[in-house]
């Protein structure tokens, strides 16, 4: 039986928590200190080359079977919503059961599924894996350096390809030094590497800021460069890490957390700009991450055990109780005596 490996568990954990966080605060250090999107993709690669190891092509259904029912509970509420507001009907609006295109979007939910874009490139980099993968073992480096070297055309050329493009040349890297990490290549540090690659980043960041400064979210190049150099130190180590209940709830719901967070995020702004209630500063930021908080916990206890069935688990509330054990009585002694006979 394989034992999980709890460090990665921290790291999609802490990865969860920071997208919320930023996503309800706007700290542009965020991207900076924990670049939490290229995190998350490098561990779907690392998962996904064990997946592809262990099933064979077979681990691109797995994984869409993982993936695609948490968001068709998402999208069965918010699909007929739009339906009902005046979205326009027509066969676009099928890819939200399978986003490998942007959706049709309208009212509130053009909003409130802003970040679906993670799910669309996920799903493409999954179908890709298979072809990826035999491509990175024969030639490893020149795989991983090819998303980078087209994010770079892309950057000095000023060049708009399809958003999907786009985003596979800057997170491609990311999930094939997730594969880089399963094959055990990320074990031997290359400090002056991660050094180049960060300066690197730094560089262009301080160089080419965006319309909201040093956030890396708006500086492809950067956020590249430096969640690259992040990556190889997070993933070159492997530290023991303890069991615990949060970070069981946390990993066995991060895709319900995610695919939920920013709708419950502009529904809780809009109420605070309806009642006239603070937005920022301390007091703003503190009330609303605590109400939203809250409301995502409702929202795992009521629709999360979905991930459950999506995994072959058995469905829980919350996962990771421990199992209580019926205490069995000990035969009676003229019992045991009978059974001799």
């Amino acid at each position: 039986m394989r034992t999980r490996n709890q460090y990665l568990d921290l790291l999609r954990a802490v990865a969860t928590v920071r997208v919320v966080v930023y996503h309800s605060t706007g700290w542009a250090a965020l991207s900076i200190v924990f670049p939490a999107m290229s995190v998350m993709f490098a561990l779907g690669g690392s998962l996904m080359a064990a997946s592809l190891d262990r099933y064979g092509p077979w681990a691109v259904e797995k994984r869409l079977h993982r993936l695609l029912p948490s968001l068709w509970v998402l999208v069965g509420v918010a699909v007929p919503a739009m339906l009902g507001i005046g979205l326009v009907w027509d066969w676009r609006v099928l890819l939200w059961a399978f986003p490998l295109q942007d959706p049709p979007a309208t009212g509130f939910w053009l909003e409130g599924l802003a970040a679906m874009w993670y799910l669309r490139d996920f799903l493409w980099l999954v179908l890709l894996s298979p072809v990826l993968l035999l491509a990175f073992r024969k030639f490893p480096l020149v795989s991983v350096l090819v998303p980078y070297g087209a994010l770079a055309v892309i950057t000095f050329a000023g060049l708009r390809p399809p958003p999907v493009l786009h985003d596979l040349a800057l997170y491609g890297g990311a999930w094939l030094l997730g594969f880089a990490h399963h094959d055990g290549l990320l074990r031997r540090r290359r400090w002056w590497l991660v050094g180049v690659l960060a300066a690197a980043g730094a560089a262009w960041a301080l160089t080419h800021p965006g319309p909201r400064g040093l956030d890396l979210n708006d500086i492809p190049l950067a956020n590249a460069l430096w969640s690259a150099a992040f990556i190889l130190v997070a993933l070159g180590v492997s530290p023991m890490v303890r069991p615990s209940r949060v970070l069981t709830v946390l990993n066995a719901r991060a895709l319900t957390i995610y695919l939920w967070h920013v709708p419950v995020i502009v529904a809780v702004a809009r109420f605070a700009e309806w009642s006239g209630l603070p937005i920022f500063g301390w007091v703003g930021i503190g009330w609303r991450l605590a109400v939203v908080a809250a409301l995502l916990c409702l929202i795992v206890l009521a629709v999360g055990w979905v991930e459950d069935v999506a995994a072959g688990r058995r469905p829980a509330l919350l996962p990771g109780a421990a199992r209580r054990r019926v205490p069995v009585s000990p035969a009676p002694a003229y019992a045991l005596a009978r059974s001799d006979k």
